[in-house]
């Protein structure tokens, strides 16, 4: 058995409907279009979402807020608590915490670390950004904070 001699199964194909091929295949003159109007024309029918001149859905309905997508500066951000896995005096930076697991990748623009939570270890941390209640924490459980 060769590939070309495969064949489908009986009824499993349908052949597709020939229009403007005469008369006799009862699909001819007009191929199923109807009489006269806009969709019987070549390259006739209007553009999807168009509701006949009434003020399309999209337009009417109130629009909110912006996209400042284009502009935004993309950063991995973490909590000061997610910090309390790590022993005392470890340098905490972006690759550490991807290495254990605690945030997924690093952002185009590095790491911002905020001040939500309570810190009880003492440690060295190194991101692009900071918070100020996040850096007031660090330094007062007897880390530091360094700016790349």
């Amino acid at each position: 058995m060769y590939i070309q001699e495969l064949k489908s199964a009986e009824g499993a194909t349908k052949a597709p409907k020939r229009v403007g091929r005469g008369i006799g295949s009862g699909t001819g003159k007009t191929s199923t279009r109807g009489h006269k109007g806009q969709w019987a024309r070549s390259g006739g029918g209007v553009r999807p979402n168009f509701e006949g001149g009434q003020m399309p859905l999209t337009r009417r309905i109130p629009k909110r807020g912006f996209n400042n997508k284009r502009f935004a500066h993309e950063y991995s951000v973490i909590n000061i608590s997610a910090l309390n896995v790590f022993e005392n005096g470890t340098v905490v930076n972006a690759e550490t915490l991807v290495s254990k697991g605690i945030i997924g990748s690093i952002a185009p623009y590095g790491l911002k670390v905020m001040g939500d939570g309570k810190l009880e270890k003492k440690l060295t941390v190194q991101a692009a950004k900071f918070t100020k209640t996040a850096k007031e924490a660090i330094e007062k459980a007897g880390g530091s904070v360094e700016v790349l």
